[in-house]
This record gives C-alpha cells, sequence and structure tokens, in this order.
C-alpha cells in the first residue's frame, strides 16, 4: 500500500508542477526536476522520507 501511495504522491507532483510550468511560469520545472531527482535517489539509497512518515502515520505494506 505505501508503494502505490508514494507513486501516487510522485505522479500527482510531477503532472501538477507541469500544468503550474504551462500555465504559470516555466520555473516550475525545477520542481518536476526536484521530484524526479527525489526519485532517483530513493530507487538507489532505498530510503523515501514519505515512507517513513507513512510509517508514523500506520500505513501497512
Amino acid at each position: 500500500m505505501k508503494n502505490r501511495i508514494v507513486r501516487a504522491f510522485a505522479g500527482s507532483f510531477i503532472l501538477i508542477s507541469l500544468l503550474l510550468a504551462h500555465y504559470v511560469s516555466p520555473n516550475w520545472y525545477w520542481f518536476t526536476a526536484f521530484v524526479g531527482a527525489n526519485l532517483l535517489q530513493s530507487s538507489i539509497t532505498k530510503w523515501c522520507l514519505l515512507e517513513v512518515i507513512l510509517t508514523k502515520l500506520g500505513v501497512k505494506d
């Protein structure tokens, strides 16, 4: 369950930041890059802050 939530958050943030970049300011692409960099980092280190938060909130695997 945590894995699905993390993927949903990441996908939502990417889509929202792309919409903001298109309609508000191209500077929102930096947020898209930040989310992508965090996804890459978590795949290498196997550590994700959102997973830690979800665990503390009692979400099961």
